[in-house]
């Protein structure tokens, strides 16, 4: 059972590629679609992880994503505030995940 949803994921992961490649779309488009999918992705882990820390991974890679976001809106449209905005989500993206480390772990946040 566990290999088959592999395999359907696997399938309609390469089917988003293949759709994405063949629109005629703009670069910019091109590169958010697939950082869009792995949002969509990253929420699915968040709502239905296994336990928490898988559902900590995933939101440390959401806040990934949004820097990448931040990144390519950067690139893309030539506005400097961006990148700011991709620094300061970065910092507070590792204080929030050192934060959830230590409650997952049970210690207080003076220890």
């Amino acid at each position: 059972m566990k290999t088959f949803r592999w395999v359907i994921g696997l399938i309609l992961i390469l089917a988003f590629l293949v759709f994405n490649l063949v629109l005629n779309i703009s670069t910019l488009q091109r590169f958010i679609n697939p950082l869009l999918l792995s949002c969509f992705l990253c929420l699915f882990r968040i709502i239905r992880g296994p336990s928490p820390a898988d559902r900590a991974v995933a939101i440390d890679t959401l806040g990934i994503l949004i820097i990448a976001f931040c990144g390519l809106l950067a690139v893309f449209t030539k506005f400097d505030f961006f990148i700011d905005i991709a620094i300061a989500w970065a910092l507070q993206a590792f204080i929030g995940t050192l934060a959830l480390a230590k409650y997952l772990e049970g210690r207080s946040f003076d220890e």
